[in-house]
C-alpha cells in the first residue's frame, strides 16, 4: 500500500481535468469570436484590403478550435501536476494570456480598432512564452502543445500588421452598407 495512484488512476484522473479544461478553454475562444461578429461575415473585415497570404474563412476556426484544444490539454497536465513547484503561477499566467486573447477579437472586430490589437498581440505572445516557459518547467509535454500556438501567434501579427499597412484609417471605415442617412 506504498503507492498513491495506480498509473490508470493517473491518467483518468487527467482524462477528467481534461474534460473541464479543453471545453472550458474551447467555449470561452468560441464565444469571443462569436460575441465579436468575427471573421469573414463581419461587414467592417470583409471591406478591408487583406495580405496575400490571408488563409481562407474556414483556416480559422479549424485553427483556433484545434489550438484552444492544444492550450486546454496543456492546462489539464499542468492542473494534474499536483505538488509541482509553480504550478499556481504558471496556471495563473495561462490565465493572464488567455484573458488577453479572449480581448483582441473585441478590439479587432468590434472595436475595430486594428492597431490596438497588433499590440495586443504582442502582449499575448509575450505572456504565452512566459505560459510556455513555466508549463515546461512543469511537465515538458505541457510546455510543448503551447508551441503552435505561439507559430499562430507570429503568423497572426502578420495578418493584423498587413491589414494595418493596407488600411490606413481602417478604424474609422464604416462597414459596407453602413449610412448615416435617416429615410423617412
Amino acid at each position: 500500500m506504498g503507492q498513491l495512484a495506480s498509473s490508470g488512476q493517473l491518467r483518468m484522473a487527467l482524462v477528467r481535468r481534461a474534460l473541464i479544461a479543453v471545453p472550458l478553454v474551447l467555449l470561452l475562444g468560441m464565444l469571443s469570436g462569436v460575441l465579436a461578429n468575427s471573421g469573414y461575415d463581419n461587414p467592417w473585415f470583409a471591406g478591408l484590403a487583406k495580405p496575400a497570404f490571408m488563409p481562407p474563412a474556414w483556416a480559422f476556426p479549424v485553427a483556433w478550435t484545434i489550438l484552444y484544444v492544444m492550450q486546454g490539454l496543456a492546462l489539464a497536465i499542468v492542473w494534474q501536476a499536483r505538488g509541482a513547484r509553480g504550478r499556481g503561477i504558471a496556471a495563473g499566467m495561462f490565465g493572464v494570456q488567455l484573458a488577453l486573447n479572449l480581448a483582441w477579437s473585441p478590439l479587432f472586430f468590434a472595436a475595430h480598432r486594428v492597431h490596438a490589437a497588433l499590440w495586443l498581440i504582442g502582449l499575448i505572445f509575450v505572456s504565452a512564452v512566459a505560459t510556455t516557459i513555466l508549463f515546461r518547467r512543469i511537465r515538458q509535454r505541457a510546455g510543448l502543445l503551447m508551441l503552435p500556438y505561439l507559430a499562430w501567434l507570429l503568423f497572426a501579427a502578420a495578418l493584423n500588421y498587413g491589414i494595418a499597412a493596407m488600411n490606413p484609417g481602417a478604424e474609422k471605415l464604416a462597414p459596407a452598407g453602413a449610412s448615416t442617412q435617416i429615410t423617412l
